[in-house]
């Protein structure tokens, strides 16, 4: 997923990247400006290090990004030798001839693709999805779930409150409608002299926010992107009676919960809200959680962290994000590139990259008996792995994108039309798009 400027370390790789100028044997690497960017920077100085080729960084902040490098990617542009691609790019990347096919490096050099989580492979690496055809090597795994004031929930005075006026304990939410009646309580609520709101979940319009947080709900709902027997057939799909009331809670709880002025929030104004303690709980990638953990507000045992809740009949499914990284085909120094790959996803490279805030797709690490216990967030990563759903990755994913965006938007946030105008708009926005590729 598209992921925007979080942080003012971001300053620092940037720094880091333009330090000294490039060499003939450089690479550069292409991603977002984020944190994971600024780990990334330390740890390929082990790279550097063992091989002797230099590392040079471009980050463009998440706002930024796509149009950025899909622009440079479409003119053919040599910029970029290493390109760390959104997870919808891979179907574009592999049809228009971005990225280079990496199935016989990988057999060439023991990678197997069945050492990293299924769910990363499928998001990250292939195209067409469930084919034996890879176009990146899954580099950061990311799913959204939430976080919430562990440290609120337990104080005695809360609990007795929340008790007297729903009649059961405070406890973290498990399905939607419980998410909705903790974040109603919180609402306008005193805490230590401060007023603080419900949630804080995704609006924002300009990229792909207010996407991924309605399909965060939506999946759990009942919505399919396709008929399973036949493929773009949407109707009843898209817009099915349970996609329909997944839309309508998603509005009720923008309306309901979320503070004054969040008709466009995205990653960095919901790390922005919890961590200045106004929101109870909050909708965010995992890549926010090593940061809440180390926060002075929110950090050591403060924050709790949840699976997305489930639906109404029990489903649970929540929006992958996370990138693969891939060599870019109109790149000179491919071989050096491929190098790089190799050493990326060694187990010790890979363990570290956990170690250092980056979240390891190898199997190796995560499965670790260890691993659960290595972060207070650690399991809940793993749990919202296994139970992964991704947006479209056509090679038409933009306009499939920006489709959605109006529709939701429209109606969550400025109250236009019902739930089921915007689903049934999608559904001929989407067809439109797919006839125009011949798909229909």
């Amino acid at each position: 997923m598209n992921r925007k400027t979080l942080a003012a370390g971001t300053a620092a790789a940037l720094v880091l990247a333009a330090a000294g100028g490039a060499k003939a044997e450089d690479l550069t690497l292409c991603w977002a400006a984020w944190d994971p960017a600024n780990a990334l920077v330390e740890l390929s100085k082990d790279f550097t290090a063992q091989s002797g080729i230099g590392m040079k960084f471009e980050f463009v902040p998440w706002t930024n990004f796509a149009d950025r490098m899909l622009n440079e990617l479409n003119s053919g542009g040599k910029l970029c030798d290493l390109m760390i691609g959104d997870s919808q790019w891979i179907g574009a990347g592999a049809e228009s001839g971005h990225y280079v096919k990496l199935n016989d490096f990988f057999d060439a050099n023991g990678i197997k693709m069945s050492d990293f989580v299924a769910a990363t492979v499928t998001g990250y690496s292939e195209w067409p999805k469930g084919t034996p055809n890879y176009w990146a090597l899954p580099a950061f795994g990311d799913v959204v779930g939430w976080t919430y004031r562990k440290d609120w929930f337990e104080r005695p005075d809360i609990q007795a409150a929340f008790k007297e006026k729903t009649g059961r304990d405070l406890t973290p939410p498990q399905t939607f409608p419980e998410l909705k009646e903790i974040a109603e309580f919180f609402q306008g609520r005193e805490i230590d002299g401060k007023t603080v709101y419900g949630a804080s979940i995704y609006t924002e319009r300009g990229s792909e926010g207010i996407t991924m947080g309605v399909m965060d709900v939506l999946y759990s709902y009942g919505f399919k992107y396709e008929n399973p027997e036949k493929p773009y057939d949407m109707q009843g799909y898209v817009n099915s009676p349970g996609a329909v009331e997944g839309l309508e809670f998603y509005k009720s709880l923008y309306d309901c919960c979320t503070a004054p002025g969040a008709s466009n929030t995205y990653m960095g104004e919901g790390i922005d809200a919890y961590k200045s303690g106004q929101v109870a709980l909050q909708m965010n990638f995992a890549f926010t959680w090593p940061g809440f953990e180390s926060d002075p507000n929110v950090g050591g045992g403060k924050t709790g962290y949840l699976v997305n809740p489930a639906g109404p009949t029990g489903e649970r499914f929540a929006q992958l994000g996370g990138q693969g990284i891939s060599v870019v085909s109109y790149s000179e120094k491919q071989d050096a590139a491929l190098q790089y790959i190799k050493w990326f996803a060694q187990p010790e490279v890979q363990q570290k990259w956990w170690s250092m805030g980056g979240f390891s797709c190898l199997r190796s690490v995560v499965e670790d008996p260890a691993f659960a216990a290595s972060q207070p967030y650690a399991q809940t990563f793993l749990d919202s792995m296994a139970i992964v759903k991704d947006f479209w990755a056509e090679p038409a994913y933009a306009t499939l994108l920006q489709d959605a965006q109006k529709r939701f938007h429209d109606y969550v946030v400025a109250g236009n039309g019902t739930a089921q105008e915007a689903l049934d708009g999608l559904v001929e926005d989407w067809t439109v798009t797919f006839e125009d590729e011949g798909k229909l």
